[in-house]
């Protein structure tokens, strides 16, 4: 048995509980010693007028290699905060300036003790390409045949400085040491993109969120679409044009998905479906904050949420939770305090996860600064899916 192997069979299961107005509820266990990646472990730290500050390494893409786990978190340092108020809703909010990130592939035996890998590096800056100057941010990973394949989101702008700043960058890999950039999709403004493969259609579907909505769209030209995108411009046009007939799951069925919704975690097949987690922008009432020991309300949080998919036809949603998974909770996750600054507060986004022996390990962020650990038993979520959640 390798070093995972037996590091997962330690790993919580995840639990069903009854809320206060009888519903049941599943909640993923986090592990005992999040966050499991700190700014400082990997070197994000450094010194402005006499103080310490951190930096933060978090939203990372993660995925098997050689029985280790390796995740591709967002690395920043050097930067600063400013809180304002939104316009529309009246909230105080944060922005961060100077704000460029780097994406450093993380390495692990046993899924919980990261170190950088080949001191690898995806660089933000426009280096060796300048299609985008602003930070890589947010890579997903999917392993396809004997290739990686990463999709990130490439800033054209500074991030918090105005719309239409985001294109979809592409990348390939066999060992995440040699990384080859493939472009971006030029055609729109997007976050967030990737492939859904292998299903029984033998079809190659992929996600995508245009705000506030989460779609899954066919790929017209295959995976070639993917790997060379700046030779589709027609096909990518129509993605964004054709985006309706294709929408997945929409906002507004439950206060916790009020504000948005975005894909998550690459795709997990169970016996029963396929397993998509996704994050949820909304308002998170006090029957499900109560179960994470809090007395109040969280007015404008992310959580986890996840529906299954049929494995025929992805297109078709077999069961949808309709209260999260997990909520933010802890300091690192909610609000901070002395020992764990946050830099967004109400945070936990789910990027990255593996399944190992019957477990599902879930990387997520935590604040836009930290890495935190989740987990439960896939047939005990998938029971819960099917029984509690069925649409």
């Amino acid at each position: 048995m390798n070093v995972l192997s037996e590091t997962v069979e330690q790993l919580g299961e995840g639990e069903i509980i009854t809320t206060a107005s009888h519903e049941k509820l599943f909640r993923l266990s986090d592990y005992r010693e999040n966050p499991i990646v700190y700014p400082d472990d990997i070197g994000l730290d450094w010194i402005e007028h006499g103080e310490k500050k951190t930096g933060a390494v978090f939203n990372g893409g993660a995925e098997l290699l050689n029985d280790k786990v390796v995740i591709l978190p967002r690395c920043q340092q050097k930067y600063g905060r400013e809180s304002y108020i939104d316009s529309q809703s009246g909230n105080k909010r944060y922005k961060l300036t100077n704000y460029i990130s780097e994406v450093w592939p993380l390495i692990s035996d046993d899924g919980i003790h990261f170190e950088r890998y080949k001191d690898g590096v995806i660089r933000g800056d426009g280096s060796g390409h300048g299609d985008f100057l602003y930070g890589i941010e947010d890579i997903r990973c999917v392993k396809l045949n004997d290739k990686y394949l990463l999709t990130g989101c490439g800033k054209l702008k500074p991030p918090f400085a105005g719309s239409d700043a985001d294109r979809i960058a592409i990348y390939t890999t066999k060992d995440f040491k040699d990384i080859t950039y493939c472009g971006i999709v030029k055609s729109f403004d997007a976050r967030n993109c990737y492939p859904l493969s292998g299903n029984t259609d033998g079809k190659l579907y992929m996600f995508t969120r245009f705000h506030p909505n989460i779609y899954l769209q066919p790929l017209e030209g295959g995976i070639e679409q993917l790997l060379y995108p700046a030779g589709y411009e027609e096909q990518w046009q129509r993605v964004y044009t054709e985006r309706e007939k294709h929408i997945l799951l929409t906002v507004g069925d439950y206060d916790h998905e009020r504000e948005k919704i975005g894909p998550g975690t690459q795709i997990i097949p169970t016996d029963k479906g396929l397993l998509f987690i996704y994050h949820a922008v909304g308002k998170i009432d006090t029957d499900v904050t109560r179960i994470y020991g809090l007395k109040e309300p969280i007015e404008r949080g992310y959580s986890v949420c996840a529906c299954l998919l049929d494995k025929k036809n992805p297109q078709k949603i077999l069961c949808r939770t309709e209260k999260p998974i997990y909520i933010p909770s802890k300091p690192w996750e909610l609000y901070g305090d002395e020992e764990y600054p946050v830099d967004i507060p109400a945070v936990v986004f789910p990027v990255g996860a593996v399944a190992v022996k019957d477990k599902l390990l879930i990387y997520a962020g935590a604040s836009d600064k930290y890495t935190i650990l989740l987990s439960c038993e896939l047939k005990k979520l998938m029971n819960y899916l099917w029984e509690y959640c069925r649409v």
